[in-house]
């Protein structure tokens, strides 16, 4: 009996454990369940959130691939306008440019042989006299006939007697210096306006600045910053009333008052002359009245840069020796207005 209570009690107890047991996995079971399906509804909200982030993402894209078709259309409309435009323009600068060519060839045509010494009238119509109908006369000014008279009947002191005009033909003796004609020929190889060359310092030296150094030295100087540029302008005074008050007359030279002109200060050089011209520097700014000396001296120094800029255009079509001949005579010309020798242009 006792064997048998022993086997019942072993039962008993192996039973009671086998329950401890299942309750304890079903717990343990029941705690991985609840973790999983924990875990599994963090998946899903994640899932929901990369969901939305990539409908965002692909919103954006199809935005910004319509921006950028939208832009490449309009990059493509603005070239092929812009193309269009330059096409125009491009036909337009090549009319232009034939039409250029034929004026520039035409006018090399008419200044093959024309040169300060010997003008085509027909380059230069403004060296024809009125009175005369047509004989060409240096320093490239027109008078103005009733100017003149006017000048006749006032009481200012006579011009000086015109120069003796010596023929620059072969009845005139003449020898040619070597280093000057060097010194030319070294300039003439490459042409240029530039103080840098040895024939062009010395012409500066020698008869450009003492040609324009006149009393006044600082509208002086900006002659000879206009002559240089091209920009001067000179032309005769009429009788018609011109709009200078007193003051402006004194300062810079000129009619006094509204009157006809009389004998008066020159703007250059500081004299009572009678004052038949103006002078204008540029575009801009007020007339200058001068003497008929001071314009003899622009104008000389003026017909040698016309002349040296025809050989730098290429437009004088001469041997080197002729070239150099006249730029002697027109050296001459400005060493003759320096030391007060000018010709009168009485119409």
């Amino acid at each position: 009996m006792e064997a048998g209570e022993g086997e019942r009690y072993s039962l008993s107890r192996l039973r009671s454990s086998s329950l401890e047991i299942r309750e304890k996995g079903s717990e343990i079971l029941r705690e991985q369940l609840n973790t999983a399906q924990k875990e599994l509804r963090l998946k899903d909200e994640e899932c929901e959130r990369l969901s939305r982030v990539r409908e965002q993402l692909e919103q954006e894209l199809e935005e910004l691939t319509a921006s950028l078709f939208e832009e490449a259309h309009k990059m493509v409309r603005e070239a092929n306008t812009k193309q269009a435009a330059a096409e125009k323009q491009l036909k337009e600068a090549q009319g232009k440019i034939d039409v250029l060519q034929a004026e520039v060839l035409a006018l090399k045509t008419l200044v093959l042989t024309s040169t300060p010494s010997s003008p085509n009238p027909q380059l230069h119509p403004q060296l024809l006299s009125p009175s005369r109908g047509g004989s060409p006369r240096r320093g490239g000014h027109t008078r103005n006939k009733s100017a003149s008279a006017a000048v006749g009947m006032a009481t200012a002191a006579p011009d000086p007697p015109p120069a003796p005009k010596q023929p620059m033909g072969s009845e005139e003796d003449r020898e040619m210096d070597a280093v000057l004609f060097a010194e030319f020929l070294s300039w003439r190889e490459r042409p240029s306006l530039e103080r840098s060359s040895a024939f062009l310092s010395r012409v500066y030296a020698e008869d450009i600045s003492p040609c324009l150094a006149f009393t006044r030295t600082e509208l002086s100087e900006a002659v000879h910053c206009a002559v240089e540029s091209n920009s001067v302008c000179i032309e005769p005074v009429g009788l018609q009333a011109l709009p200078v008050v007193k003051a402006a007359a004194v300062e810079q030279g000129g009619p006094n008052g509204w009157r006809a002109q009389v004998e008066t200060k020159c703007a250059l050089s500081g004299m009572s002359r009678p004052c038949r011209h103006r002078i204008r520097l540029g575009d801009t700014g007020g007339y200058y009245y001068i003497s008929p000396s001071s314009r003899a001296r622009i104008t000389a120094v003026c017909n040698f840069f016309t002349y040296i800029r025809y050989i730098q255009q290429g437009l004088v079509r001469q041997e080197a020796e002729q070239m150099f001949w006249e730029v002697m005579r027109l050296r001459r010309e400005m060493g003759l207005a320096k030391l007060g020798f000018y010709v009168t242009d009485e119409g």
